[in-house]
């Protein structure tokens, strides 16, 4: 995608002090504090039901905190804030559409909305792989085509600050993977973005940091880098069972746990090289699989739960 570099400004693109938002006896957001720089990739991540929706919501100005500040690109959005949203790209799972209309004139219309120029439609169908589609009826679109068209909804003004909510989550592999290099390239011309996703590939990939939610409040918030560095430092080594016993794994010297998991032998060391010689010596390496810690590690440690899919 094309994009105009935004004039530097001074100050961060997101700040929230100790921000609360009850719904009933439900406290959605319980204290969060965070602030996001100018042109930084932030995730929000979290199990369903932790808050990230709402807190969200709270940046873009369609809900109001019950106390705390909130500033986003130096200016409160609440009230709704008019002068702001054209410095703004929304992408949410549900987006509405013009369905009657073609992708192209859709574009064009929501770009006409932002008083952008005409060929800016043209430059968000091409940004998110829709040029061949551009003639289509948004009714005869995809699922998938549809969620790279909320994108493009999102992208075609050039806003500074992007929120995407679960941009990737009915994409095909290869077209998640091309997504994100459109994501990488509007952080490389100064955009800001914040997103929340449940890939958590994903987010270790691309954020520059990340906040972990759980019961409304923030758990950690760092780079993946060192949330992954300040977790376990354990490895796991993954051997097919037909290869290697659970008895055998057990009396290996260096293994702290061995576990079956289907058909796989799971080896969890601190001391891999000591272990991968045992199993050589027993089995050979053939078809072996060495895991190091991740980023989904880390938010199954925090959340205690296993990961909520979109």
């Amino acid at each position: 995608m094309t994009t105009t570099p935004t004039t530097p400004q001074d100050g961060p693109a997101v700040v929230l002090d100790d921000v609360h938002k009850r719904y009933g006896t439900t406290h959605a957001v319980n204290g969060v504090s965070l602030t996001v720089a100018r042109g930084e990739f932030f995730g929000l991540l979290g199990p369903n039901g932790a808050g990230k929706t709402t807190l969200v919501e709270i940046m873009e100005g369609q809900r109001k905190a019950d106390s705390g500040t909130v500033s986003i690109l130096g200016t409160s959005p609440w009230p709704r804030n008019v002068a702001l949203l054209p410095r703004l790209g929304v992408q949410t799972q549900t987006s509405a559409f013009f369905v009657r209309l073609t992708a192209r004139e859709h574009l064009r219309t929501m770009a006409a909305l932002y008083r952008s120029d005409r060929d800016a439609a043209d430059r968000a169908l091409a940004s998110v792989g829709l040029t061949g589609q551009g003639d289509k009826r948004i009714d005869d679109l995809s699922g998938g085509q549809r969620q790279r068209l909320a994108i493009a909804s999102a992208l075609v003004h050039e806003p500074e600050l992007i929120f995407l909510d679960e941009p990737t989550a009915a994409l095909d592999p290869q077209a998640r993977r091309a997504l994100w290099q459109v994501l990488r390239e509007l952080k490389g011309a100064g955009r800001t973005i914040v997103y929340t996703t449940h890939h958590l590939d994903e987010a270790e990939a691309l954020c520059d940091r990340v906040a972990i939610m759980v019961d409304g409040a923030i758990t950690a918030l760092d780079s993946p880098g060192r949330l992954i560095a300040a977790g376990s430092p354990v490895t796991r080594l993954l051997v097919p069972a037909q290869r290697l016993t659970l008895a055998d794994a057990q009396a290996i010297a260096g293994v702290d746990r061995a576990t079956q998991d289907g058909d796989t032998i799971v080896l969890e060391t601190l001391d891999s090289g000591r272990v991968l010689a045992g199993v050589d010596a027993i089995a050979g390496l053939q078809g072996v699989q060495t895991r190091t810690a991740s980023l989904e590690d880390v938010y199954l440690e925090l959340t205690g739960s296993g990961i909520d899919q979109p």
